[in-house]
């Protein structure tokens, strides 16, 4: 390892960003409970605000020193990308760790983004519109079709791989010793919560796939728009309800990793 990969590697491991990672986890746990009470909104009739990330920024925005709340946000997201960049490249773990880590670290920095967006211009585009958008520049690409479906194949697998840790209780691998009480609770939560992610992500891999088969963006659907779909079923809006209760109980996992999280 070069001087400069032990320097960025004793950054990555100092007290400080061991903090603001677990700041960073904290807040990752608000953005699920607010998607997640918003999800429950909508399942009640009551639901404007949109169910996914933007809306749960845009109702910490308005509420009473919010612009303050999204800066720390901003600092815990950032810290949150460092830690898993470093991870991904200087980690000692097997190269799928490496994978998930990286996978990590772009979405904390897309999360990071979305938060700057809304403090610097007051807004941001909906996770739907995003989401259509891209699937409308990658169709147009040469082979469109094979790669968009190819990235719902994977959405789906993604799906499938959060509900397995769940059931599989994999996730305890990341976790330090803890009392068997906070143990338990945290094996409560993080079954309940992956579950939950992973049927959200199956469905919007599948509606990622139906984009590519009809060669429609407007078929991709972001977060809020897949919530929304749950409602439609035939069990109408209790799927929805369900699935909004796994987010919260992921939140709640969150806050606890905040306190257990290996860094």
């Amino acid at each position: 390892m070069s001087e400069a990969e032990v320097v960025a590697r004793r950054a990555a491991d100092s007290p400080a960003i061991n903090k603001l990672a677990r700041v960073g986890l904290v807040c990752r746990g608000v953005l699920y409970g607010l998607i997640g009470v918003l999800a429950l909104q909508i399942a009640f009739g009551g639901g404007e605000a949109e169910a996914d990330k933007g809306g749960a920024m845009a109702t910490v925005a308005a509420l009473p020193f919010g612009a303050v709340i999204l800066w720390i946000m901003v600092v815990g997201f950032a810290a949150l990308t460092v830690w898993q960049a470093c991870e991904a490249i200087f980690g000692t773990h097997e190269p799928k760790d490496r994978i998930e880590a990286a996978g990590r670290a772009v979405v904390y920095a897309f999360i990071c983004t979305a938060l700057l967006t809304m403090l610097l211009a007051g807004k941001g585009s909906s996770d739907d519109q995003k989401s259509q958008d891209l699937t409308g520049k990658l169709l147009a690409l040469p082979a469109g079709q094979i790669i968009v479906g190819a990235i719902g194949l994977g959405i789906v697998a993604l799906g499938v791989y959060w509900v397995w840790c769940g059931i599989k209780k994999k996730f305890r691998e990341e976790l330090r010793p803890m009392p068997p009480r906070a143990r338990t609770v945290m094996d409560r939560l993080g079954l309940a919560g992956y579950i939950a992610r992973g049927v959200i992500a199956v469905a919007a891999g599948i509606f990622v796939i139906q984009a590519a088969v009809t060669f429609d963006p407007d078929k991709t659907r972001g977060i809020d728009a897949t919530l929304r779909s749950f409602a439609d079923t035939p069990v109408g809006p209790w799927l929805l309800v369900l699935v909004a209760l796994g987010l919260l109980l992921f939140a709640g996992y969150c806050f606890g990793e905040a306190r257990w999280r290996r860094t």
